[in-house]
């Protein structure tokens, strides 16, 4: 990873889905998904963005490449801003920014061949004819594990985890630098997805692939990311490096979450408690005033309601949207 080359810069990304009602389909609010995000990611680096269902994560990727248009906010990739791009620009953009989709059931054309499948960014883009799309084809089954000669089949005839592969091998086709990776291993068996980590990690280190790893494992998230960003409500509360992070959280919500990790040690919660949160998750329709965590945070005071906590950075690399971040009672359990 090259630590000062940047190649993409979210600035104050937000991205609201407006309700309308009534007959004449007036607006009367709006979904606040992504509500104010920004962080980098270097070149090579893989950043891993966690937290739970709703909070924005699969919207933040999508926004960011523009598969929504953003309410507001920017999105660079190098020092083109991709959210100033039109119709055709952005779209021949597209062979530098990609994206991994959930679900391996649902992204692939039941009614293409895989070698179709694989060869549709080719003839999209202009980039291979003729023999060269079959032998374009052949390359990326190979690199990401698969037998060419089943380049004719349909996705049927596949498992989960080699769909997933197929996946892949579409997304690398022309070439990427960027590949937002969408929980891409969360509809795969545990037994498959260490596999497709490591399969992400050899093609990262022979392409030169930089990730946003969306995900909800969080031990996964560990084992593949250089940084990891939390995310809660739409925004991101904590960022940091992936062994400070786990090492040293500071925000509660991150605190809740690692909590929640498995440990294969008895001794372990002998000293650590289990933090659970109490209530629910507030509606990004109305999101609490001041801090968004504060409904369910278990060190909130009456000012947290005041005011948004400013992100700021508190150590080296170490960013958290807190006021009590430094405070005695957040210490961790």
């Amino acid at each position: 990873m090259t630590e000062n080359e940047v190649l993409i810069q979210v600035d104050d990304l937000k991205m609201h889905f407006p309700i309308y009602r009534g007959v004449i389909r007036r607006q009367v609010g709006a979904v606040r998904a992504v509500d104010g995000v920004s962080f980098k990611i270097h070149r090579g680096e893989t950043l891993g963005l966690v937290g739970e269902s709703g909070c924005g994560k699969s919207t933040t990727g999508r926004t960011m490449l523009q598969l929504y248009q953003p309410t507001a906010g920017k999105v660079f990739y190098e020092d083109i801003e991709l959210t100033a791009l039109k119709n055709e620009p952005m779209r021949h953009m597209r062979k530098n920014v990609q994206m991994i989709f959930q679900d391996p059931y649902a992204s692939l054309n039941p009614r293409m061949t895989i070698r179709d499948i694989v060869a549709e960014p080719l003839v999209a883009f202009g980039t291979a004819s003729g023999k060269a799309i079959d032998e374009r084809v052949r390359e990326l089954m190979g690199l990401v594990k698969l037998d060419p000669d089943f380049m004719l089949r349909y996705p049927h005839e596949f498992s989960g985890g080699q769909r997933q592969r197929i996946g892949i091998a579409r997304a690398l086709a022309n070439n990427p630098s960027f590949i937002v990776c969408d929980e891409p291993i969360s509809a795969l068996d545990v037994s498959i997805q260490a596999q497709v980590i490591n399969l992400f990690e050899d093609l990262q280190k022979e392409l030169d692939l930089t990730y946003l790893f969306i995900a909800h494992d969080l031990s996964m998230v560990r084992h593949i990311s250089d940084r990891v960003a939390v995310m809660y409500l739409g925004i991101i509360v904590e960022l940091a490096d992936r062994n400070e992070i786990y090492k040293n959280p500071i925000h509660p919500y991150t605190k809740a979450l690692l909590s929640a990790i498995p440990v294969a040690d008895p001794d372990f919660y002998e000293t650590h408690d289990r933090i659970v949160l109490e209530g629910d998750v507030p509606s990004p329709a109305n999101p609490p005033s001041g801090c968004r965590f504060r409904t369910r945070c278990p060190i909130a005071e009456s000012y947290c309601a005041e005011s948004r906590p400013e992100f700021k950075e508190v150590s080296p690399g170490h960013f958290v949207e807190c006021f009590k971040w430094d405070h005695p009672d957040n210490k961790r359990r």
